[in-house]
């Protein structure tokens, strides 16, 4: 395919469905009356692996032929890709290959290594990921399987959308986070076809603001270090998701880390749900009034909940 389009994210809905978890829509009166707006929350912290990232990472390996899949797969991610697609590839039986930066998050090394994954590690850098990924693809042979920049997982990462207006037709606005852009051109390429006139806004942390600055200057722009606790939103938006995101989407807000603790914390205090600091950032921009939504109906992704509770930021660390 040379795009994505509403016909592959259906294709990818029928390909995982059996082997992901329709996640519940939750409500909360006390949240509704804090934003002025009713607030409806798709929880992908529920999700298989603990983050929407099983939905895509199973599109790709279940898209595979059986050559292809024989090679196994590879890949580099914070985390919850890698992860995911650890997972995925047992589902098939083949192996899985992944990169991650030498600080990523000890539980999220745990899951990998829980769910069969090789890990290989390198430096807190994304220079460093990719070129520690091309060089086990070049070596063993795998199939490199993004963990944005493909349509195989743009298309999955669009059916969390999909099953959100399934069940709430009638959104006037949708959120959900941005690091590379796989979820948010997912879900932006749904709702344009599903919704025309629903506003679609992600949100993204201040200190790995690249989407945004790319959505305002019209060209792709790095942050050269990008730095939040949001860990999971630190990659630089794709070749593959920019353009659906300047076509399809109205706004990136940004929130600081504070901001972000505050919505992490509220959400567990008042829904009584773990979600970790980049699956809050979307209800952050809304919580903290960086996006208009008074009277409206939003829909808000919350996009993963492997939550390290001893690094939680409200944690003061020992002696």
């Amino acid at each position: 395919m040379a795009e994505v389009t509403l016909e592959h994210v259906r294709g990818a809905h029928a390909r995982i469905r059996e082997r992901i978890r329709r996640t519940p829509v939750l409500t909360s009166a006390r949240l509704d009356e804090l934003s002025g707006a009713s607030l409806f929350f798709k929880c992908e912290n529920f999700q298989k692996t603990g983050s929407f990232k099983a939905r895509g990472a199973l599109n790709a390996v279940l898209s595979l032929g059986d050559a292809e899949a024989a090679r196994g797969v590879a890949t580099h991610s914070s985390g919850n890709h890698a992860a995911a697609l650890s997972w995925a590839a047992g589902l098939r039986g083949i192996s899985a290959t992944v990169v991650m930066p030498r600080t990523a998050s000890p539980i999220k090394i745990a899951s990998v290594e829980r769910y069969g994954g090789r890990i290989v590690f390198c430096e807190p850098n994304h220079r460093a990921r990719e070129e520690a990924a091309e060089k086990v693809v070049r070596e063993s042979g795998a199939e490199m399987v993004h963990p944005y920049n493909d349509l195989r997982i743009i298309a999955g990462q669009g059916t969390a959308a999909l099953e959100l207006l399934e069940e709430v037709p009638d959104l006037d606005v949708v959120l959900c986070p941005v690091g590379g852009g796989g979820l948010l051109s997912g879900t932006a390429i749904v709702a344009r076809a599903l919704r025309p006139g629903m506003r679609v806004i992600a949100g993204e942390p201040e200190g790995a603001a690249d989407a945004s600055q790319s959505l305002k200057s019209g060209v792709r722009t790095p942050v050269d270090h990008p730095s939040s606790i949001a860990d999971g939103l630190l990659a630089f938006v794709g070749d593959l998701t920019f353009p659906v995101i300047q076509r399809d989407v109205d706004a990136i807000a940004t929130v600081s880390d504070d901001e972000i603790a505050a919505a992490m914390r509220r959400l567990l205090e008042v829904l009584k749900i773990a979600v970790e600091p980049s699956g809050s950032v979307a209800y952050a921009a809304v919580a903290e009034g960086k996006v208009g939504v008074a009277g409206k109906r939003v829909g808000i992704i919350l996009s993963g909940g492997n939550v390290d509770l001893g690094r939680a930021p409200w944690v003061t660390p020992g002696p």
